[in-house]
């Protein structure tokens, strides 16, 4: 086929195509979704080299793992799940207890005591969508990067893309009972760390 060829052809055909071994094929299905998996890549990363990073692992995964997509689901949401995978890899093995116990205690405060902290006020929009100013996108940048990977990749996913509670659980091979519970701590712990910033403008 000719490039115009492959950029008209569709998913499927390019799979087909490259899992023959056709490069050109499987060049084309980069060059379609690089974009989009460097992208989420760096809303996960907040860092342009490891985005850079993540790209290079995830269409190398894509080409040793293509006989294995099955096509129930979108290319595309394959391609998340092997990006998310990438970062869990990166991430699982580093130490996280304490933030751990402190996203718990926004559901679950300690028994027999007040509180370790107060709850943060409810705001309308989520985090992500509150960006006044860029001193606000550099705190939440920061803040994102606090919390374990799991949680910010169902952040992104959720509040960032704009996937649904189901496809993400499906992305991230979790329940969607799971996915709320992440979501709702990854909330509330990104609330509290730019409450400070907040009561500061409304004051």
């Amino acid at each position: 086929m000719s490039i115009s060829d492959l950029a008209k052809a569709s998913d499927k055909s390019l799979i087909q195509a490259a899992r023959k071994g056709d490069q050109k094929a499987f060049a084309a299905l980069v060059r379609r979704y690089e974009d989009t998996v460097f992208k989420f890549s760096f809303k996960v990363c907040r860092e342009r080299a490891k985005a850079e990073e993540t790209l290079q692992d995830t269409f190398i995964n894509v080409f040793r793992k293509l006989d294995t997509f099955d096509g129930k689901s979108k290319f595309s949401t394959w391609l998340y799940t092997i990006v998310s995978n990438n970062c869990l890899m990166k991430r699982r093995r580093r130490k996280r207890d304490d933030l751990e116990e402190s996203l718990e205690t926004f559901d679950n405060p300690p028994d027999g005591g007040p509180q370790s902290r107060q709850q943060p006020a409810p705001w309308e929009k989520t985090p992500d969508e509150v960006l006044l100013d860029k001193e606000l996108q550099t705190l939440l940048d920061r803040a994102i990067l606090k919390l374990p990977v799991d949680y910010r990749l169902v952040f992104v996913l959720r509040d960032v893309e704009g996937r649904s509670t189901q496809e993400t659980a499906s992305i991230l091979k979790i329940s969607e009972e799971a996915t709320k519970s992440r979501l709702r701590r990854a909330r509330a712990f990104l609330r509290d760390q730019l409450h400070p910033y907040m009561a500061a403008q409304g004051a």
